[in-house]
């Protein structure tokens, strides 16, 4: 058989053991310490993951052995202190452990060599070069999540797990789904790239395009969960919002006529210009229309003009198509109408310059193109800021009853804000109240329930 590392699968049991000998011994330094690796851990990873999985092209076992450098860094670091360079040390760590893992593989088919005398003495053959081929493993990790062998679901909850370093839960949450299904679709797909041998590594050809589409979504998630938090105390989560804009411009560099490539490089450029601003002095959310644009970042908003612009370019040439990530009927893309979106946004130096009809024709194309509740729901707020809250108010009612909207803590908080503006005080108060409730980010939790005493 195969040796297999330690760790079980999602770390829980070893991780909970080793976090309570670790404070048991080493008292409040030990707490303090098992805080910062799991800090650590969350932000770095995505990196370890990756790293490893190139190794030992498994990536279920990659993350095995990530977790197993956790555990051992809970073990060590209330003891020893934390290193200067922690998210090297769980690295090195894991690394090590990989490559032990390979010598114990190596061994075991060596023994057996020696005893069946079949196996073939003549080195393995190279891998083909590719003038198209980047060195990038979190790369290679998403497009390896992101193979067809997956459905669209699991892709999604497997790279949002390795990469975004997300818990079961918040994904569930993130997508509206009970958290024993995201389990199972996780389980399920590491099970199956194991299976099916599946290579890590960037494809070529058609069988990149054939990705795009998947590999585009959950960049796109992975940034969105870093630019607002579905969980813990901060609202926002920096690294994630950099490794997927990294991600994004890669992408650019490596696939430049595809038009929804170039377009959620944009989004998640002018998304990202403007994080300074996103927050206040004690880390609680400011919402758009309160931000200092001034505190915006230019650089980033012309890097995203940029983008859209070549965007544009492309979809000219290039015929739109599902199988390359693009629109279904033609036209622009998904990626490139929320990069639009954003882009009036941007070009608003006062939130009251800002062009609300535009927006709002904008969200309709993109229900047309992606037709999603939350895309409703923002095209409802468009409408109320272009027309008014009063004819808005119906087209939030009618989304009341959407099943997946259910515990969608935007969707009252929407509500709220409109009634607000209607002069309906009491009702806006229960609707904030009601958002606060379904927030699992206590950042938004606190705003929500600041804005419900607030109504007048």
């Amino acid at each position: 058989m195969t040796p297999q590392p330690t760790a079980h699968p999602h770390g829980t049991a070893a991780t909970a053991a080793a976090r309570t000998s670790a404070e048991t011994s080493a008292g409040t330094t030990g707490r303090a310490a098992a805080a910062t690796v799991e800090t650590v851990f969350r932000m770095e990873s995505p990196r370890v993951v990756a790293g490893v999985a190139r190794i030992v092209r498994d990536v279920g076992i990659a993350e095995e052995l990530a977790q197993d450098a956790l555990v051992a860094a809970l073990e060590q670091w209330p003891r020893d202190g934390v290193p200067d360079n922690p998210g090297a040390w769980l690295m090195s760590t894991a690394r090590h452990r990989a490559v032990d893992l390979i010598r114990r593989r190596e061994n075991y088919a060596r023994k057996l060599a020696e005893i069946g005398r079949d196996l073939s003495d003549a080195p393995p053959p190279d891998e083909p070069a590719d003038p198209e081929d980047i060195d990038d493993d979190l790369l290679r990790l998403v497009f390896t999540a992101c193979h067809p062998v997956l459905s669209a679901e699991a892709r999604i909850a497997l790279t949002l797990r390795l990469l975004g370093g997300l818990t079961t839960a918040e994904i569930a949450r993130a997508f509206l789904v009970p958290e024993p299904t995201v389990a199972q679709r996780i389980v399920r797909a590491k099970r199956t790239l194991a299976k099916r041998n599946v290579a890590f590594e960037v494809p070529y050809g058609p069988d990149r395009e054939a990705r795009l589409g998947s590999v585009l979504d959950v960049i796109y998630l992975i940034f969105n969960e870093g630019y607002a938090a579905t969980a813990g105390d901060d609202w926002l989560r920096p690294g994630l919002c950099e490794d997927a804009l990294r991600l994004a411009r890669v992408l650019s560099g490596l696939m430049p006529q595809e038009p929804e490539v170039h377009g959620l490089t944009a989004l998640l450029e002018f998304q990202a210009s403007r994080a300074a601003a996103r927050t206040g002095p004690d880390g609680e959310p400011v919402l758009l229309k309160d931000q200092n644009r001034a505190r915006w970042n230019r650089m980033l908003i012309a890097r995203g003009v940029a983008s859209l612009a070549r965007a544009d370019a492309t979809s000219q040439k290039t015929p739109a198509s599902p199988e390359r990530g693009g629109a279904r009927r033609g036209g622009p893309g998904p990626y490139v109408l929320q990069a639009a979106i954003a882009a009036c946004h941007a070009h608003a130096y006062r939130y009251e310059e800002t062009d609300w009809a535009r927006i709002a024709t904008l969200y309709g194309l993109l229900a047309a193109r992606a037709p999603s509740p939350v895309v409703e729901l923002n095209r409802a707020v468009a409408v109320s800021m272009a027309e008014g809250p009063a004819a808005a108010l119906p087209l939030v009612d009618a989304l009341t009853d959407v099943p997946a909207l259910r515990d969608y803590h935007l969707l009252p908080s929407v509500r709220g804000d409109l009634l607000a503006r209607l002069g309906r005080t009491r009702e806006a108060r229960a609707e904030f109240e009601r958002a606060a409730s379904l927030a699992h980010n206590a950042r938004e939790r606190d705003m929500l329930l600041r804005r419900a005493q607030e109504v007048p």
